[in-house]
């Protein structure tokens, strides 16, 4: 998956487009970041159990309790 589309799914996610976020993501389960951006997804949803399965696709483990603010921070990883 390249970063634009990365970047993409997480810009819709911080704007609460999840359903198109995950659509996003979902084009590609074996990239990890995609893996790691759904895996977030599932966290700011509540959906812990699916967040650590993805974490654990991603090769990651969870990232705390601010997923929101993981995924700003990967948005800037990204984008920079």
């Amino acid at each position: 998956m390249n970063r634009d589309d990365l970047v993409r799914a997480i810009d819709l996610a911080l704007a609460g487009h999840w359903d198109d976020a995950h659509d996003v993501v979902q084009r590609d389960e074996a990239d990890e970041t995609a893996a790691l951006i759904h895996g977030l997804l599932h966290a700011i949803e509540g959906d812990h159990a699916n967040a650590a399965y993805w974490y654990r696709r991603a090769g990651r483990a969870p990232t705390g309790a601010d997923p929101q603010g993981a995924l700003r921070s990967l948005r800037e990883s990204l984008a920079g």
